[in-house]
């Protein structure tokens, strides 16, 4: 043991170093490393306990952490499968490069899928199954720029065709596929979309959190279903890539594993050149209490290392960085001679019998379908924690001086026709040269030894991944607006948020015998502030390992209740993780044909905001389920100020295709929008999800008028009907939503009042959907120019035939309200928050914004003015009526 002398140099007694080294390797000899490592865990306690303090060290050797002996051997036939990984590969290649040899500049990515191919065979021929009467199926968050590769493997397997390859990124006429997994495209394929880095891995977290949560409440049984997440190691500098993991690892998720191909690059260059990403992935990953795999090192390494008997080429391996490791694939076999091997005598004696190639050939982990497999074996009978396998991989393997391990290999889509026919020498191609400049796609036959044991292997598997369910078998009933009832009827005196509305609607539904178990309430961390704290100890909260503690208000009747088989989820304080627990609940019907409702509760302006690239995500996931903005607007959450105050999250909300954004001002309104997505998504399975924003103010709420449902879910309704107009009466129509409808209602009465000015009073619930409604006949009237009957935008409708100039007035921005400018038939004034949001009372806010009463009835003055049915002196005179302050500078003022 010659690595001893290191150790013992200045040791204050080696004998006794010695004897208890001796001792160990004894121990590990007759026992193994279970063994020896239960009693160095005993030893660092007894020193502990005695005051030593021992250093944490969260990192391993830069060495496999499955030693040759302890691996689980591959059942397949690796010959085979070596045969099918070529052509795959040749096949995703040719995809990228004949699609930029189009016209168009299509883009694409070769050099990614060329890194993890092994990383991705291994688990297709082996481990991942698919949805079947005997397993729920496992669920793949495949790494985004590696697509091609997933496609070629289908193409093989006959589940995409030729003309499909050869319309790569070409989707307009519908014959193409997309550039990467996008659900929304591809529905029936791809489960997951991940290409918006980071997003993947925290979906991936909270999605197999949500499958413990169905299994603890009894919504589906107990398996050994798991959910795979693949990702790049420059990807894991994403704060989403990292930051959920402790969830993970605090609630022992042993259905997740990652995948993380360390193949030493970024999109630009190295990771870590100066480090090692693999050893400080290693350190985050276990501290957050991950089982870590380390995959470094391919089977043509274990000779040396089992001849490395003083540690010698361990130590050189650990003091390398990884900018170091990329210039030893990238210059050969003679360059890693002399700059790896080079660095001691040892370690260069270690490949004295090794030629350049031979060391050339020295294979990473990642690239060694043996390692996967053993990796993935050992990852899928771990239990108690999650795990993540860091599989070490060069970058472009395979494109030779192209790409391989080059700088600017993910940017790297066309290769010369040279470049082309060493890669089909490479990996053996039967290809002849003169068919070369074609980049044509290879099959090797439906009746080949290739595709059937390919198909053999998926059918042990449970059928082909990816796929998708469109649509669950289970049918769900929802509630009928009967069932609100209590919130279609005026409150009287009573006053009530729509915050409150929401709360009590949703009790309303959980008591519902069919969609109240599915219900989903999600909150980040702020039940009490909502008031759902009734809901803790009506439905419980959802905590995997139960509650270990008596609560401090437990004599208390809305006491804080955990439970195994809770409802609820109370996040904590992250927005992120949240909103990926409610794409879990939202895509269950998908991915577990379990229909889920969830209803995820947060501060507006932490919403499309903050998770903006989330929102989107869920829209292309298909997501089902209801988002609650609540203490919504620029003006109603008094106090909080700047950062706090939400103005813009429906022109946010709006850019999403399929979110359907409400803005509320009565129960009865929330009512009618939460029964009507209810039976969309559940009874109809329309794939699109809610946005409603909730307020914190209470005021008395009046009865549904008769007939107001299909104006509300349309966008606009008529409140108040001022009635036929009288000969020279001035009439205006006010429009509003919010909060800030009651300011246009307050309005009315001053008009009346003070300038015997009637008015129309609309509520519009959404805008968005009346922009969307407007466009669409607009877009209609185009294209059929002789249609005897041109369509009217909705507003169009409601609004024609009425007298006087229209002002809107909302809490959001005026862009909120301007959306439907276009379609509005008369004189239009809006009026909005726009500017930073300020700390004050309501009041005071809405004065400062120009949304109060006096600031809409002015603004009504001044347009019958421009119309020249009143005058300047009227304007002036409301002006001075209504105090309103002619030197204030602008709110919107920078």
């Amino acid at each position: 043991m010659n690595w001893l002398t290191d150790v013992l140099e200045n040791d204050l007694d080696p004998i006794e170093t010695r004897e208890w080294i001796e001792s160990m390797k004894a121990v590990l000899d007759a026992d193994g490393p279970e063994r020896a490592h239960h009693l160095l865990e005993r030893m660092v306690e007894l020193t502990r306990r005695a005051g030593g303090q021992l250093p944490f060290q969260p990192t391993t050797q830069y060495i496999n952490t499955i030693p040759p002996h302890l691996e689980a051997k591959h059942d397949g036939d690796a010959t085979l499968e070596w045969r099918i990984r070529s052509i795959i590969r040749w096949n995703a290649m040719a995809m990228v490069v004949k699609a930029n040899r189009k016209p168009g500049d299509l883009g694409g990515h070769i050099a990614s899928f060329a890194s993890g191919a092994t990383l991705y065979d291994v688990g297709f021929n082996h481990f991942w199954r698919a949805p079947s009467a005997d397993h729920p199926g496992d669920i793949l968050y495949i790494q985004g720029h590696s697509s091609p590769g997933i496609y070629a493997r289908s193409f093989l397997e006959g589940r995409i065709s030729e003309d499909q390859l050869n319309h790569f990124r070409m989707e307009v006429d519908g014959k193409g596929i997309s550039s990467y997994p996008h659900p929304w495209l591809m529905p029936d394929y791809w489960q997951t979309p991940t290409v918006s880095m980071g997003l993947g891995p925290i979906s991936a977290i909270y999605q197999a959190r949500f499958l413990k949560y169905l299994e603890h409440r009894g919504l589906i049984a107990p398996s050994d279903r798991k959910v795979w997440c693949f990702l790049g190691d420059g990807e894991t500098d994403e704060p989403e890539s990292l930051g959920a993991i402790g969830v993970a690892g605090r609630e022992g998720l042993d259905n997740l594993i990652f995948v993380i191909n360390c193949n030493l690059q970024r999109l630009d260059g190295p990771v870590r050149g100066n480090g090692k990403i693999i050893q400080e992935l290693e350190g985050s990953f276990r501290g957050a209490g991950w089982n870590v795999l380390k995959l470094v090192w391919g089977s043509y390494w274990d000779p040396l290392l089992a001849r490395d008997t003083d540690g010698s080429l361990k130590k050189v391996m650990m003091d390398t960085v990884d900018g170091e490791y990329q210039n030893c694939k990238a210059f050969g076999g003679a360059y890693t001679r002399e700059n790896f091997f080079g660095k001691t005598p040892q370690t260069l004696q270690l490949v004295s019998n090794l030629s350049d190639q031979d060391i050339t050939r020295l294979n990473r982990g990642g690239h060694d379908p043996h390692k996967v497999y053993a990796a993935y074996h050992s990852a899928v009978h771990h239990k108690g924690q999650p795990t993540v396998i860091l599989a070490k991989t060069v970058k472009g393997y395979g494109m030779g001086s192209w790409g391989e391990s080059l700088n600017p290999t993910h940017q790297t889509k066309k290769l010369d026709d040279s470049a082309v026919k060493a890669f089909r020498d490479r990996f053996q191609i039967p290809i002849s040269d003169d068919k070369l400049a074609e980049v044509p796609f290879f099959h090797p036959g439906e009746k080949s030894p290739e595709v059937e044991y390919m198909r053999s292997r998926r059918e042990k598997l449970g059928g082909y991944l990816p796929q998708r369910r469109r649509k669950t078998s289970q049918e769900l009933k929802a509630p009928k607006l009967e069932v609100f009832e209590r919130l279609l009827k005026s409150t009287g005196e009573r006053e009530n948020s729509t915050t409150m509305s929401f709360v009590q609607a949703l009790n309303i539904v959980l008591r519902d015998k069919q969609v109240g178990p599915r219900c989903v309430p999600i909150v980040a961390d702020e039940a009490r502030t909502f008031g759902m704290e009734g809901l803790f100890r009506q439905i419980g909260i959802y905590a995997p390992h139960g509650q270990k503690y008596k609560p401090v208000d437990a004599d208390q009747l809305m006491y804080y209740r955990e439970d195994q088989a809770g409802q609820v989820l109370e996040e904590g304080i992250t927005e992120a993780g949240a909103f990926s627990s409610w794409m879990a609940a939202a895509t269950s019907y998908s991915s577990s044909d379990q229909p889920m409702l969830p209803f995820y509760i947060y501060y507006s302006m932490f919403g499309f905001q903050r998770i903006g690239d989330s929102a989107w995500q869920a829209a292309d996931m298909r997501a089902r389920g209801f988002l609650l903005g609540a203490t919504a607007g620029r003006t109603t959450l008094n106090g909080e100020g700047l950062q706090h105050e939400d103005g813009h999250s429906h022109l946010l909300a709006g850019a999403i295709p399929n979110c359907k954004a409400y803005d509320p001002t009565f129960g009865f309104e929330v009512a009618v929008i939460l029964q009507h997505g209810m039976q969309r998504m559940l009874e109809d399975q329309v794939d699109e999800y809610y946005y409603l924003t909730l307020m914190n103010e209470n005021y008395p709420h009046p009865d549904m008028p008769e007939g107001a449902a299909e104006g509300i879910l349309k966008g606009m309704y008529l409140l108040k009907d001022a009635g036929k107009p009288k000969k020279g009466e001035l009439r205006v129509q006010l429009m509003g939503s919010g909060t800030i409808l009651r300011e246009a209602i307050a309005a009315a009465e001053l008009l009346d009042k003070d300038f015997g000015v009637t008015a129309d009073i609309w509520s519009c619930p959404s805008f968005t959907e009346l922009r969307r409604d407007g466009f669409d006949a607009e877009r209609w009237n185009r294209l059929n120019p002789e249609a005897k009957t041109p369509r009217k935008a909705y507003v169009t409708e409601c609004l024609e035939g009425r007298q006087g100039p229209a002002i809107a007035a909302t809490d959001y921005v005026r862009a909120f309200a301007d959306q439907i400018r276009a379609f509005v038939p008369m004189k239009y004034t809006v009026l909005g928050t726009d500017g930073f949001g300020r700390s004050d009372t309501r009041a005071n806010l809405r004065r400062f914004f120009e949304v109060d009463r006096y600031y809409i009835a002015h603004a009504a003055i001044a347009a019958l003015a421009v119309e020249g049915k009143m005058n300047a002196k009227d304007v002036a005179r409301a002006i001075k009526q209504y105090k309103i302050d002619t030197d204030k500078s602008n709110p919107t003022a920078v």
